[in-house]
Parts: structure tokens; sequence; C-alpha cells
């Protein structure tokens, strides 16, 4: 079955109802949500302020099934409210909630989110969230995005003092990298598998 550009997995099952823009209001306050709950399963490491946890992926499963403005607006609103100081950032000994968290070391990871989903997003409205191997792609795309961001801001930006890139690399991407890799090869399955059981309900 082929599908236009612009739909995604979100407009094709809303639009089964006459709720559709309820559907999809509710939609992206569930992908905020569930970054937010994402967020609370960290684990901190030692040697580094950045946690290990399992946000990239809601973020970029969330962006590729509600479409790139829609999954832009639940990163925008899971950061809002973490900057009007509701507890949706990730536990840490060291860093705290709120606005401070966005400036400090990590800050650059999470105001990536909105721009990762929008990238995972405009890919998922061209289809490539029909299919595996197109899937690892948006995802991969998006994981990059909020890994260059991360490491960034991490270097050069960060407060109370810039890291440097290579430090930054060191505390920030070489840790991640391969075990964020293998979380993007599986959530590239999950919305390939919801298309095929859509497509056979619709017939």
């Amino acid at each position: 079955m082929t599908h236009s550009t612009g739909t995604t997995l979100l407009t094709t099952v809303s639009s089964r109802t006459d709720m559709s823009g309820a559907i999809r209001a509710a939609a992206v306050l569930f992908v905020a949500v569930l970054t937010a709950l994402a967020a609370q399963v960290s684990i901190p490491l030692p040697f580094t302020p950045v946690p290990f946890t399992l946000q990239p992926m809601i973020v970029l499963v969330g962006g590729a099934a509600l479409g790139a403005r829609l999954g832009m607006a639940s990163q925008m609103i899971y950061l809002l409210a973490g900057i009007a100081g509701l507890p949706v950032f990730a536990s840490s000994p060291v860093l705290p909630q709120g606005l401070l968290r966005l400036l400090g070391p990590t800050g650059g990871f999470l105001m990536a989110y909105p721009f990762a989903a929008f990238v995972a997003g405009w890919l998922g409205e061209r289809g490539f969230d029909r299919r595996y191997l197109t899937s690892v792609i948006a995802m991969a795309a998006g994981l990059t995005l909020i890994f260059a961001c991360g490491i960034a801001w991490f270097a050069w930006f960060a407060s109370p003092a810039p890291v440097g890139l290579s430090n930054a690399l060191q505390l920030a991407l070489y840790p991640f990298v391969g075990i964020d890799i293998l979380k993007i090869l599986l959530a590239a399955t999950v919305l390939p598998s919801v298309w095929t059981l859509t497509d056979r309900a619709r017939g």
C-alpha cells in the first residue's frame, strides 16, 4: 500500500474518527509525558555528568509517529515543563532541575530534542518509518543531531565552564554512542510493525 507525502501514523489513525483534533492534541501531550517518564529511567555514571537515559528513543519514535510539527511541539512542551520547575528532567545528584539544567553540561542534548523530533517527523512524513532500514536512517539522523548539539554545547557553552571538544567527546559521546546505536536499531522496529498492523486493519 502506498502512502502520500505528509501522512504520519498519527494522521492515519486519527483520520478515522470525528475527534481527530482531540486525538492529535492528546498524542502530543502523551509523547511529552513519555519523554518525562523516560528521563526517570536514568543511570548516573561516576565519570560524567551526562546520565544514561531512554529519552532519545522516545524523542525519535514519537517524532516519527507524530510528524515534524507535532513531534517538535511535544518536545517543546516537555522542555517548558522542565523550565517551569516540574521534575521532568533526569534525576541527578549534581545537576539542578529547572532552567539551570538547560544551561548546564546536558543542556545541549535537551535543547536538541525538539529539532531531533522535527527531523525524525519530517522523514516519517516521507515514509521513512514504514520500513525497517529507512526507519533506522530516520532515527540515526535524529540521534546524530542530538549528539552534535549536545557535544557542541558541552564543549563550548555549558555552565559553569565549557570542557573543550576532546573532553566533551570522552565524557558525552564515547561512553554512550554504542548503546544509543543499539537503542535506535531496536526503536526502528516499532513503527514499521505498527504500520503493518494498521494497514492490515484498513484492509
